[in-house]
């Protein structure tokens, strides 16, 4: 599907051409990216005055600012919730969690303890199974996970529970079990969303699953080995002969290389699920994914997290982390070189929310930063 992507001009690795951008381990400081910083943010910065303060979510609204912004520290930061959607970037339990820190870091006490409440209030849609609430990652029981999670990993002590956890994943492993038995599927676990079993990192299993490996300490080992396995090795046999991965079953057309559907948010689960069952059948499938990535990933979308350049780079940052392979992070620097100039000249597709962190300029200048500490960068708001 050319119509998707742009042909990829940039030599692939070798050790030479490597060598004039990076140096143990690390960008070197006269790179276009390194000197290119600072202006950059600042230029951003100046952009994201004009952003809708009507949109409060990580996702498109004011919430993204605030993770961007954290990136360089502590900020002020104030949300006017009034949806009942409950997940971390489309929802209110992602204002809320970032809230939660940010209070931490500033010594506010008192107002972390009232923002853990609100996030808790939430509970009775995420652990009722018969509520309407979806289990995906965009607007499910998945995404109000990663809220209460990105909260525990951030502040200390953790604000939730062993057992408040374990009840979420009770939820989202029984409203699966069901799904499946209901479908007669071959595999422990599936999910659906707007009548379509979705695969992909947002809306599908393969996000979910990616989400539960990394909550592993609340699983136990019989439950690793007897529904979470098997369910990514079903995964694993609807590969496409590219190494590439369908958005949802039925769907045989090969043409999405983005973080949202394809190969960019399998090689998330592929990658984790090799460190946790030390399966390398899992690793060489990531591998596969990235090559997918480098060969179909300048989408004409443009630079975005969701759909964009930005979020298929990070995909390598996470095979280097995971390999130490300076292939990867090689491969990362030219798509953030890609990102460097938020010009239309590689966006055939304007997005609807231009000053976003996962549409718009935020995602790329947060891949900027990250990619200055490779071995640190975590895909925001879904990489813990």
């Amino acid at each position: 599907m050319p119509d998707k992507y742009f042909t990829n001009p940039f030599p692939d690795y070798s050790k030479e051409i490597a060598q004039q951008i990076i140096t143990n381990n690390t960008l070197n400081p006269n790179t276009k990216i390194s000197l290119g910083l600072k202006a950059k943010w600042q230029e951003t910065m100046m952009k994201l005055q004009n952003i809708d303060t009507s949109d409060y979510s990580v996702y498109t609204g004011t919430s993204g600012v605030a993770l961007l912004k954290l990136k360089k520290g502590p900020t002020q930061f104030t949300n006017r919730l009034r949806t009942k959607r409950h997940t971390f970037l489309c929802g209110d339990a992602g204002p809320l969690a970032i809230g939660i820190v940010v209070n931490h870091l500033m010594g506010k006490r008192e107002e972390v303890d009232r923002l853990v409440k609100r996030l808790k209030s939430m509970e009775g849609d995420v652990m009722n199974i018969h509520s309407d609430l979806p289990n995906e990652y965009l607007y499910g029981r998945a995404g109000y996970l990663f809220a209460v999670l990105y909260a525990n990993k951030n502040v200390n002590p953790p604000p939730f529970d062993d057992k408040y956890i374990r009840q979420i994943i009770e939820a989202i492993l029984l409203c699966g079990k069901n799904m499946s038995r209901a479908g007669r599927f071959n595999c422990p676990l599936m999910y659906q969303w707007h009548d379509s079993y979705y695969l992909g990192a947002a809306h599908g299993l393969s996000g979910i699953l990616y989400l539960l490996l990394q909550a592993k300490k609340y699983f136990t080992e019989e439950e690793m080995c007897t529904v979470i396995k098997p369910t990514i090795d079903y995964l694993t046999t609807l590969r496409f002969p590219s190494g590439n991965f369908p958005s949802s079953l039925g769907r045989d057309s090969d043409k999405y290389v983005q973080w949202c559907h394809g190969a960019p948010g399998f090689l998330y689960l592929f990658t984790t699920a090799f460190k946790v069952f030390k399966d390398p059948s899992y690793l060489q499938l990531a591998l596969t994914c990235g090559n997918v990535i480098w060969e179909r990933g300048l989408l004409k979308k443009g630079y975005s997290i969701c759909h964009g350049v930005a979020g298929n780079a990070y995909c390598f940052l996470e095979l280097y982390q995971t390999t130490k392979d300076e292939k990867h992070l090689y491969r990362a620097t030219k798509f953030a070189e890609w990102c460097l100039d938020y010009t239309r000249d590689h966006e055939h597709h304007h997005p609807d929310r231009p000053l976003s962190l996962y549409e718009g300029i935020c995602g790329p200048m947060y891949l900027l930063i990250d990619i200055q500490n490779p071995l640190e960068a975590k895909f925001p708001g879904f990489t813990l």
